[in-house]
């Protein structure tokens, strides 16, 4: 999630921090990174990096589950798959969750055979991926919510040695009231219908994305199961120094290590798929090209925004490191138009206007966010302007 306070608050951390240990570690040795596994889950990630990883047998599964649900519900049409990609983006995300329920009201949203989500829109993502039913919630998530019910500060002396400025238990709280049993029955019984639910985080060790099917997750018999999802939606909204680190438990030749994950938006601010997968490989299974048609959703503005930055050096940096993140995601809204036009994908953006001028008083400020969330959700309601191509190429 990420805001210009939280992003000084990070840099200040760093200037803290130097050379400090932030406690003891036994991550992946290098050799083993790519066999690394979670202990009784099987095909629940992949590099997002790196379309090999989308093997064959899982393909062939998810079109055989697919295929399966278009002969038992008339609604699933084969041949005619919707995607939707939600970016990072802090409190922006009230853009996001605004316009979906501005969609609905609408009359026209579609039904999202993919859903993928980067930090806020991986708090996002699971909201969409179920549907109109779940709004209210969304709703709530972005229109009620402040700084308090995502982190409390810490001392200097906290901060000096430990991973972060921040501590996280009020984020983690908040997604585990939502992360429930029924919530993960539902994203289940969706899995099983060959939709699938995306979301990305980063491997801090390996410096690539990762992406973890959750639906995968929620369909598995791991006891853990649960906690597991939760801990990704964290993991892909926490900004390194910011707020700590998600570390996962996982084995590789035999041996226990740990994995530490931070914001998906450090390797990537939206995603649909690694760039070196194509949509051939998923036609030559299927033997026909379907109608795709891609939806992206950039929680943040495109156009430089001026502001006088003060000669201190927490706020040189934080500046340079929004301008750095912005930049990083129009790049991707590039890199997605480019891999649609390759696959024969309708592509349609949207972004928040640049005539929203208002700016935030503090992190995860309220009454920025709803009027965020309303602006969005007339957008939504009384039609998506959507842009068929990248900034500045219209």
């Amino acid at each position: 999630m990420h805001a210009s306070k939280s992003l000084a608050l990070g840099v200040a951390a760093l200037l803290l921090l130097g050379g400090c240990a932030g406690g003891v570690r036994n991550p992946v040795p290098e050799p083993l990174v790519a066999t690394a596994a979670l202990p009784g889950y099987a095909h629940i990630r992949f590099w997002g990096d790196d379309g090999g990883g989308v093997s064959p047998a899982v393909l062939k599964t998810q079109a055989t589950q697919v295929v399966r649900a278009a002969k038992a519900d008339k609604s699933v049409n084969l041949y005619d798959r919707k995607f939707l990609a939600i970016s990072g983006g802090g409190s922006n995300g009230a853009f996001g969750a605004g316009l979906l329920i501005g969609w609905t009201a609408s009359g026209t949203r579609p039904k999202f055979d993919v859903v993928t989500g980067v930090s806020t829109g991986s708090l996002i993502a699971p909201f969409a991926f179920l549907g109109p039913d779940y709004d209210p919630q969304l709703r709530e998530v972005y229109t009620t919510i402040s700084g308090k019910d995502i982190f409390e500060t810490r001392g200097i002396l906290s901060i000096i040695g430990g991973d972060s400025a921040v501590d996280d238990t009020p984020f983690k709280r908040l997604v585990g009231r939502y992360v429930d049993d029924t919530l993960m029955a539902a994203v289940a019984r969706e899995h099983a219908k060959g939709r699938r639910l995306l979301v990305g985080t980063t491997n801090l060790d390996a410096e690539r994305p990762v992406i973890w099917d959750m639906g995968a997750i929620a369909s598995s018999h791991v006891p853990n199961r649960k906690q597991l999802f939760r801990d990704i939606l964290v993991a892909s909204a926490s900004i390194p120094a910011v707020f700590p680190p998600v570390r996962l438990s996982v084995t590789a030749d035999g041996q226990r290590y740990d994995e530490m994950h931070v914001d998906g938006g450090t390797t990537n601010q939206v995603f649909l798929l690694p760039s070196n997968f194509t949509a051939r490989e998923v036609d030559a299974i299927i033997g026909r090209t379907p109608k795709r048609t891609l939806y992206v959703i950039r929680n943040g503005k495109v156009s430089p925004e001026w502001s006088a930055v003060k000669p201190r050096i927490t706020a040189i940096a934080a500046k340079s490191l929004n301008s750095l993140i912005k930049t990083q995601g129009i790049g991707d809204l590039y890199r997605l138009y480019a891999n649609a036009k390759r696959d024969g994908m309708d592509y349609n953006a949207i972004w928040v206007p640049e005539d929203f001028e208002l700016k935030e008083k503090e992190p995860f400020d309220p009454v920025y966010m709803r009027k965020l969330f309303n602006l969005a959700y007339k957008t939504g309601k009384n039609g998506i302007p959507w842009s068929k191509v990248p900034p500045n190429e219209e």
